[in-house]
């Protein structure tokens, strides 16, 4: 209740705060990218239940003469990139946080194709919310394995607590500045998920 309280709190108290901010990524978006400005898509939340994520659009919606859509490397802009470093591509996911879709802390939300694919360790990812920042963020974020990822998953929902939340906010504010791991060697974002042995 004081996690959900506090997302509530921080959530609708940020919107506000910044506002501006998002009416001006808003307008830059529209002018480097066009329409939608807005980036949705539907990931698994809270027990694996899908919801619509929200973030600012950083990636042309470029396809190949067949009709299907291009490598990321591909799609991704400078200005997209630098909207990406920033982190403020994720501000829209305040909403989110606010309606109770997710949280400020907890696992990244990633792709519904990747549910099945997940052992039974890593599944307990969906046994909190997923967070806006979260602990594997802080330790690596793109810059690490998926196996690394998913142990810090994991350790996060075991030992959660309202200082480690602060801890992780407190981090990510540091990441930010600092720019650490926004992509994988080799790749725009990260590289897909493609499942592994179960444990």
């Amino acid at each position: 209740m004081i996690k959900r309280l506090f997302d509530i709190v921080i959530s609708f108290t940020a919107l506000i705060f910044f506002s501006p901010i998002l009416f001006i990524i808003y307008r830059k978006v529209e002018s480097h990218l066009g329409k939608p400005v807005l980036f949705k898509q539907h990931r698994p939340g809270l027990h694996g239940q899908t919801f619509k994520m929200l973030k600012f659009r950083s990636m042309k919606d470029a396809v190949d003469c067949r009709g299907n859509t291009l490598p990321d490397t591909e799609r991704l802009t400078l200005f997209g990139k630098k909207l990406r470093s920033s982190s403020l591509d994720e501000l829209p996911g305040l909403w989110n946080v606010l309606k109770g879709d997710m949280s400020l802390v907890g696992p990244r939300p990633l792709l519904i194709e990747y549910l099945p694919l997940y052992n039974k360790a890593q599944a307990k990812r969906h046994n909190v919310r997923p967070g806006i920042t979260g602990w594997a963020q802080v330790n690596g974020r793109n810059a690490i394995s998926w196996d690394q990822k998913f142990k810090l998953d994991v350790w996060y929902v075991e030992n959660q607590s309202f200082w480690l939340d602060i801890k992780i906010l407190l981090l990510t504010v540091k990441k930010v500045f600092v720019k650490e791991g926004i992509s994988a060697e080799g790749h725009a974002t990260i590289e897909p998920f493609k499942g592994n042995k179960p444990l």
